[in-house]
């Protein structure tokens, strides 16, 4: 069992991730509103240190925000399909900053339902 991170810079293609997903057999994932630390500090009011200035010139063209998306995957084989809605979803993409993904291997779940 694995957790799947995906970092999307490009939310606009959320929606279509999360269809091919489902399409897939994944029963659920978790998404959450994002900001990277360079696109933090650039926005910040310390702008009077030289490398946020710096900063500022590269990334005055990028999204400040992204989202966070994480799925508990079952197996190597769902992970790979996962993985692989992603990269199709973006393949045509004209950006050099997607985002990126990773795993984690999971030692244990523990549901918090109630019991009856």
């Amino acid at each position: 069992m694995q957790v799947l991170f995906i970092v999307l810079n490009e939310v606009d293609y959320l929606n279509d991730i999360l269809e091919g997903f489902v399409n897939i057999g994944v029963s659920g994932a978790t998404v959450l509103d994002s900001q990277g630390m360079a696109s933090l500090i650039v926005s910040s009011s310390n702008q009077n240190i030289p490398i946020f200035g710096y900063l500022k010139s590269i990334l005055d063209d990028s999204l400040p925000y992204n989202k966070t998306i994480f799925t508990v995957l079952e197996n190597d084989e769902l992970v790979e399909k996962a993985v692989a809605v992603v990269q199709e979803v973006l393949e045509d993409v004209d950006s050099n900053n997607k985002g990126f993904m990773f795993t984690i291997p999971i030692g244990k779940t523990y549901p918090m339902n109630s019991e009856d």
